[in-house]
């Protein structure tokens, strides 16, 4: 009789891991094996990385996933080496070979033009080789089958690029950028405004938001320690949105909150706070002007 692996046995435990994602493996796959080392009931990720990209994903659990929305906002930092001379239909190097082209005589002055007429608000036309979708349908999975459709150019900010190195054939950059951004079309339409073809042949997230990645954080790691040791890795429930102004709930109304009750509050209006009883977190809330402090996101933590 063919052995079936013991089942996990799944609890609640909430908080916020930043995962260092490794090569070769999807942000659902990652998150999976994390959520299954933490035995945890529920998980989420914040902003997917491709396979062939690495570095900082930060894995929500339990009612952390409450507040992983705010991390999917964030501006985002990444490295990454756009290779010269070739396209691919993927805009990395997972695609086929599509176009050539030589690469013309590069110097730093050159290129600083290029990149910082690439800085700021721009527009940006998403690959076809992406999640969004068409009437239900993600664009990749038409593109798997060779079809192109119109994509509307979207808004995105480039809050900054930074030349690390260069050699006649490849760029290397530090790119902090908006939601929504597509590296692998900027690094295609950097190499155009440079006169020739370009992919990614390399791309590593170093921030989200206010974190920064943490090498050491790996998959490998975590199963290295024991599940006390796990534990106490993990960011508060409410590190996501750490900087958000916080109060203390007034006296005998945390029972209330909790089940989203409005109580009176002498505070200043403030459009977020973070709600505390003592150390515990009990969730997000809005104060009106009217001295009102009214749940927006309770949290359940034991």
């Amino acid at each position: 009789m063919k052995k079936t692996s013991p089942k996990i046995q799944r609890r609640n435990i909430s908080g916020v891991f930043l995962l260092n994602k490794p090569l070769g493996i999807s942000s659902n796959g990652a998150l999976q094996r994390v959520r299954g080392l933490y035995r945890a009931q529920k998980g989420g990720h914040t902003g997917a990385l491709d396979p062939l990209a690495s570095g900082l994903l930060p894995i929500c659990l339990g009612e952390a996933t409450k507040f992983s929305h705010y991390l999917l906002d964030s501006i985002k930092r990444y490295q990454t080496t756009i290779y010269l001379g070739h396209s691919t239909t993927t805009g990395d190097v997972e695609g086929e070979l599509l176009l050539e082209q030589a690469v013309p005589v590069l110097t730093e002055e050159k290129i600083q033009q290029v990149l910082a007429s690439f800085t700021g608000d721009i527009q940006q036309v998403p690959p076809m080789y992406s999640a969004l979708k068409k009437e239900g349908r993600p664009l990749y999975e038409l593109a798997r089958q060779g079809i192109e459709i119109e994509r509307e150019a979207r808004p995105i900010t480039i809050e900054a690029i930074e030349l690390l190195s260069f050699t006649e054939n490849s760029l290397t950059l530090d790119i902090t950028c908006s939601k929504g951004t597509y590296i692998r079309v900027l690094g295609e339409d950097i190499a155009k405004a440079l006169g020739t073809f370009g992919h990614l042949t390399y791309l590593h997230r170093i921030k989200t938001g206010q974190f920064d990645l943490i090498p050491e954080y790996t998959i490998e790691y975590l199963e290295s320690l024991t599940e006390q040791e796990r534990e106490a890795l993990l960011l508060p429930v409410y590190a996501p949105v750490d900087h958000f102004p916080k109060v203390q709930v007034p006296e005998g109304r945390a029972e209330y909150f909790s089940r989203g009750m409005e109580s009176n509050i002498e505070h200043e209006a403030e459009a977020q706070v973070l709600v505390f009883d003592g150390e515990k977190c009990l969730g997000l809330a809005e104060i009106t002007d009217r001295k009102r402090l009214v749940p927006k996101r309770v949290l359940n933590l034991e």
